[in-house]
């Protein structure tokens, strides 16, 4: 378990928690951490390879390369820096039961639309020009990118909507702009998965995730609005929840 030894450090204006592990309280973390991302490999592989009934899929090693390489960097960086998020984003569940529902359908979509695009190649039911493939790989990792950004901006983001002991209000970097920047790099994200994978129907299954994270935000604002101290007044300084200028 953790050896805690917290202090707070302004940097940015942020408030950090510095969190110092014990040795073998981070190698449990690191066997965890891989076995989860390995796990994730084999899921995803399965999804894909299977319905497209070849390995020589090279969309999807593209995929997979430019999902797990990064991540595996990310992992790395939150074990060395802030190992008490990454134990946090490993292990919460859950709790508020609208949530749950939005993270159910968002684990259907996945499967189906990775089944998809794996039956998309093996059949040849869309051709997307290469140039798309590029400019989707491209704008996948920069919104990467700017997903380690808002990691590195709040050091309380967690998979799960709750509020922390003694969180503070974060009303930096991305924050400025918008009130859920990691939504707005994950719908990026998500949509262009299905075009790194050449699938203009898999697009079709991605689509239904901006509409789920909508559903997620209204729950998570009533949630945030009632427990976090100055979220209100941020709301009116801040009035957009995923895109500038539109909402």
């Amino acid at each position: 378990m953790y050896c805690l030894i917290r202090h707070d450090c302004i940097v940015n204006r942020n408030i950090y928690t510095v969190s110092i592990m014990t040795t073998n309280s981070k190698l449990r973390l690191t066997i965890q951490a891989l076995t989860k991302l390995l796990l994730g490999i084999g899921i995803i592989g399965l999804l894909l390879f299977l319905p497209a009934g070849t390995w020589q899929y090279g969309h999807a090693w593209l995929f997979v390369s430019l999902l797990f390489i990064p991540m595996l960097g990310v992992g790395i960086w939150l074990l060395i820096r802030h190992p008490h998020l990454l134990m946090k984003r490993l292990n919460h569940k859950e709790e508020e039961q609208e949530q749950k529902r939005v993270v159910g359908l968002s684990g259907i979509m996945f499967i189906v639309g990775f089944l998809v695009c794996g039956f998309d190649f093996r059949y040849g039911w869309s051709h997307l020009p290469i140039g798309i493939v590029i400019g989707a790989s491209i704008l996948f990792l920069l919104s990467y990118a700017l997903y380690a950004e808002v990691m590195r901006e709040n050091a309380y983001l967690s998979r799960t909507i709750e509020i922390q002991d003694n969180q503070k209000l974060i009303d930096t970097g991305l924050y400025r702009i918008v009130r859920h920047p990691m939504y707005t790099v994950t719908i990026v994200m998500f949509l262009t998965m299905p075009l790194i994978l050449g699938s203009a129907w898999g697009l079709l299954v991605f689509a239904i995730y901006p509409i789920l994270i909508v559903l997620r935000i209204r729950n998570e604002e009533q949630i945030l609005m009632d427990g976090l101290e100055g979220y209100r007044d941020y709301q009116k300084r801040v009035p957009y929840r995923l895109i500038p200028w539109v909402w």
